[in-house]
């Protein structure tokens, strides 16, 4: 018997991350990668798990979080570990720990990743990456840096476009970033920080980005009437950078908008023949960030997640915080902010549309900071294993499983992640088909998922028996 492997899983049923239809077989596992795949009785190993009833899969790639600081704060990643994923991609949305600003944790949306600034202490990628390399986490992680970040790094007023000279300074702390191993730059201009800066100066500010081979991912200007005009400069940005665009958490944003996800799925196929295009998206109708006013005729209900100055009201409807305090909702918002909420908004007819397309990922937007969560940080991959492909039937497991693993790592450039193969990194989930589901929902968002068996990272087990293991196998990724 041959006992040169690490661990071995016996008797699975194998989703291989390419779309390619299941199949039975063993897998061994020898320093950090698959060594072996394929019917292997003669084999042994020092750890032997039993898969039988169970589909091995490429661990999950959450394509979309904030867990910029979780990463250091949990670094067991309960909240993503728990539901079979295997690697994050922080830095999103124009929000990021690296290239920390001055005082930046009290510029909304940048206290979604710290309201206290304690975490706010990175002057540039390369202390961030020192840090992580010096206390790494369960889960692998590739970071994007923040171009909101730059902005309230290097400007007095973020009500306007731009200097010459304040692009020249967040170019050099782009190039830093990328020179230093981030995968792309991120941006926010949906969030008022970034609102004012225009094509030209993302374009500028981004330069370096196509110098590194990197990626262009963002949380477009507009989301709701606008939606078109916002692909359209994003792919804009792409073209002139000549780089891969990510459309992040993609919707259509309010009721008069719902269904509009036809026309912008067309177009972002039409530009898609032109360019590198693809999205990601999170299979729920609401979304969550910092409480807005402007989301309050968008919504059909709005939950507080967390308040500042009245803690006592997150997890409570925005409509019965008004009644507790005497005033209309919109006074509401202002007396209790900083704060955070979920919007209903989405329509669950587009969730499906977008779910659907050919090009789109998962990623969870989950905010692991938030005191009553949006149930998507616990829940988001066996929601749509469960949910969508098992009882809904949207697609099948394969292609919900290559949607979450080889998908996203081919568009990151997450070299030997996302497919089980000999020779890729041993990142594995091992789930349960018939039981695995969310079990986060907007009571309590912190639920964790059922039908997760085991989650391996480089070879090592961090997730079993329903609890973290401690191992904390996580590595820094970088684009090839």
């Amino acid at each position: 018997m041959n006992n040169n492997y690490d661990l071995l899983i016996r008797n699975a049923t194998v989703i291989d991350g390419t779309r390619a239809p299941r199949f039975e077989a063993d897998i061994a596992v020898r320093d950090g990668k698959i060594a072996d795949i394929g019917s292997l009785k003669n084999a042994g190993a020092a750890q032997v798990i039993d898969a039988g009833g169970l589909i091995a899969a490429p661990g999950f790639i959450d394509v979309h979080t904030h867990d910029d600081r979780l990463l250091f704060s949990d670094p067991a990643m309960t909240p993503k570990a728990s539901q079979g994923v295997t690697t994050v991609i922080a830095g999103n949305c124009g929000i990021s720990l690296a290239h920390s600003p001055k005082d930046g944790q009290k510029t909304p949306p940048l206290d979604l990743l710290d309201g206290d600034g304690a975490w706010f202490r990175f002057p540039s990628f390369g202390a961030y990456r020192e840090e992580l390399a010096a206390k790494p986490a369960a889960l692998n992680a590739a970071c994007l840096v923040g171009h909101t970040t730059f902005r309230v790094a290097t400007m007095d007023r973020l009500d306007r476009a731009a200097t010459p000279g304040e692009i020249a300074k967040m170019r050099e702390m782009a190039r830093e970033s990328m020179a230093s191993g981030a995968i792309g730059v991120s941006t926010g201009t949906a969030y008022p920080p970034a609102a004012s800066a225009p094509t030209d100066e993302i374009i500028e500010v981004c330069r370096p980005v196509g110098e590194f081979g990197g990626l262009y991912v963002t949380h477009m200007r507009n989301e709701d009437d606008a939606v078109l005009d916002s692909i359209e400069e994003t792919c804009a940005i792409g073209k002139a950078l000549n780089v891969p665009v990510v459309i992040s958490h993609h919707k259509t944003v309010g009721v008069k908008n719902h269904g509009r996800s036809t026309e912008t799925l067309a177009l972002i196929e039409k530009k898609m023949r032109a360019q590198q295009v693809c999205l990601d998206c999170y299979p729920y109708i609401a979304s969550s960030t910092v409480l807005r006013d402007d989301r309050l005729a968008q919504s059909t209900r709005i939950i507080v997640t967390w308040s500042k100055p009245h803690p006592e009201f997150s997890g409570v409807d925005l409509d019965e915080v008004a009644r507790r305090l005497g005033v209309s909702q919109k006074e509401a918002v202002e007396k209790i902010r900083p704060a955070g909420a979920i919007y209903f908004m989405l329509d669950e007819k587009d969730v499906q549309r977008i779910l659907s397309f050919d090009e789109t990922m998962i990623g969870s937007d989950g905010l692991p900071h938030d005191a009553k969560p949006h149930p998507r940080l616990w829940g988001t991959f066996p929601r749509v294993l469960g949910h969508y492909a098992r009882d809904l039937k949207l697609f099948s497991l394969e292609t919900a499983v290559y949607k979450m693993t080889g998908f996203p790592a081919k568009r990151f450039g997450l070299s030997g992640r996302g497919v089980l193969q000999a020779g890729a990194h041993a990142d594995i989930t091992l789930f349960d088909p018939n039981t695995i589901i969310d079990a986060a929902d907007f009571k309590n968002g912190s639920a964790p998922a059922k039908g997760v068996h085991t989650v391996i990272v480089n070879g090592a087990p961090v997730w079993a028996g329903g609890k973290s293991t401690g191992i904390l196998s996580g590595r820094l990724l970088t684009r090839g």
